[in-house]
C-alpha cells in the first residue's frame, strides 16, 4: 500500500531557505531548531502553558495542513521517542524539591508522550482516530505504516502523520555521558571521522492520502524495517530484497551523524548495492535524534517537488537533476535500521 503526501512541514533547524541554497550553520554539540513565531499557528493565551515540543509539532502539522489545503484530518497519527522531555523534567524536579506537595497540575498533564497529538487534535477540533507511537528510533515508521494500514482499510481518508522529539538540558546531560556528542561544525561534522555527533531536535508532518491529487507533492512508496541485524550480511540481503521489489532509487539519502562508527554501516553496502548512484545526508542539517528521519522525508519530499537536491545535502558525487525516486536508509545504534522510499508523483 503506497500513499500521496499531499502536504508537507517541518520545524527543524533549517527551513524551506534550504532548496534555495540558505543553510543554517552551527557549531557545538547541539543543535536546536530555529524556532518560527508560533503565533501564527497557536493562540498568544495558549502559547505561554505550551512546553517547546509541543509548539514544535502544532506548528509542523498547521504547516502541512496548510500545504494540502486541509482544514480537518479524518486521523492523527505520530511517533516520539521522548515524548514532553521539558515538561516531565520540570514535573519531576518538584516533585522532589517541593516534596511532593502543591505540585501543580499542568506540567504533569503535558508530561505524557500523546500530549502533542492530543493538543493538535484539541485546537483543530478533531474527535477521530488519534495515536502515538513511542518506539524508540522507530517511532515514525511505525506511525506510517499505521497510516498506510488506515487508508488501506479506508483510501477516502486524509491522514495526519509525523513524529517529533526535542532536547533539554537534563536529557542532553545524560546522554552526554554515554560520549554521544562532540563539539563540531555542522559543515565538517561527516567528515570529522571521530566519536561522537551533534544533538538534534525536530518535528515534521505530513499529509497522507490514497489518491493522487493535483496538490499531491510526492509518493511514500514504501516503509521497512530491519531490528538488530546479526551481521552487516543481513543487513546487505535485506536491503538488495528491499531494491528487487521496487527498483533502484536516482538518489540515496543517508542517516550518516559523522560519528566514525555509526557511519561505518553504510559504505560497504554502498559500494555493493548503489554504485553509480549519488548519496546525499541530512544529520548535518538537523542533528541525531531517535525521529530525525522525519527530517529526511520533509528533506526527500521538498527535493521531489522543487526538483532540485541542495548542494548542502550532498555528500558522495553531484546532486542529480530532478531525482524521480529517493530512498531513505537511516539507522540507530546499528539496531534499528529503516527504509523509505519516496517517488515523484
Amino acid at each position: 500500500m503506497q500513499a500521496y503526501i499531499q502536504g508537507a512541514g517541518c520545524v527543524s533547524a533549517q527551513d524551506n531557505a534550504l532548496f534555495s541554497g540558505t543553510v543554517r550553520e552551527h557549531e557545538g554539540n547541539r543543535l536546536p531548531v530555529a524556532d518560527p513565531d508560533y503565533k501564527q499557528w497557536i493562540d498568544i493565551k495558549q502559547i505561554r502553558r505550551m512546553g517547546r515540543v509541543i509548539k514544535m509539532g502544532v506548528a509542523a502539522s498547521h504547516i502541512s495542513l496548510q500545504n494540502a489545503n486541509l482544514a480537518m484530518p479524518d486521523a492523527i497519527v505520530m511517533g516520539t521517542a521522548y515524548g514532553c522531555l521539558a515538561d516531565t523534567g520540570v514535573f519531576l524536579n518538584k516533585l522532589v524539591t517541593q516534596h511532593e506537595d502543591m505540585l501543580t497540575p499542568t506540567a504533569f498533564i503535558q508530561s505524557t508522550h500523546n500530549t502533542v497529538s492530543g493538543q493538535i487534535a484539541l485546537m483543530l477540533g478533531c474527535h477521530a482516530y488519534n495515536n502515538t507511537f513511542v518506539h524508540g528510533a522507530f517511532s515514525l515508521e511505525n506511525a506510517l505504516q499505521d497510516s498506510l494500514l488506515l487508508l488501506a482499510e479506508d483510501p477516502a481518508k486524509q491522514i495526519l502523520a509525523g513524529a517529533v522529539d526535542e532536547i533539554t538540558d537534563y536529557s542532553h546531560s545524560i546522554l552526554s555521558r554515554f560520549r554521544l556528542y562532540k563539539d563540531a561544525a555542522t559543515s565538517g561534522l561527516l567528515h570529522s571521522n571521530t566519536q561522537g555527533t551533534i544533538a538534534g531536535e525536530g518535528a515534521a508532518f505530513f499529509v497522507l492520502g490514497a489518491e493522487k491529487k493535483q496538490n499531491s507533492i510526492a509518493e511514500l512508496t514504501a516503509v521497512d524495517m530491519l531490528y538488530n541485524p546479526s551481521s552487516a550480511e543481513e543487513t546487505t540481503t535485506h536491503i538488495a530484497k528491499f531494491l528487487e521489489r521496487h527498483g533502484k532509487p536516482d538518489l540515496l539519502i543517508t542517516g550518516r551523524n559523522g560519528d566514525v562508527k555509526n557511519d561505518s554501516y553504510y559504505a560497504p553496502v554502498e559500494e555493493k548495492l548503489f554504485k553509480g548512484i549519488p548519496v546525499a545526508a541530512f544529520k548535518h542539517l538537523c542533528g541525531e535524534y531517535p525521529t530525525a528521519a522525519a527530517f529526511a522525508m520533509w528533506m526527500g519530499t521538498g527535493i521531489l517537488k522543487n526538483g532540485t537536491v541542495p548542494a548542502a545535502a550532498m555528500f558522495k558525487d553531484e546532486e542529480p537533476a530532478a531525482p524521480k525516486k529517493i530512498l531513505i536508509w537511516n539507522h540507530a545504534n546499528g539496531k534499528h535500521h529503516s527504509l523509505i522510499l519516496l517517488s515523484a508523483c
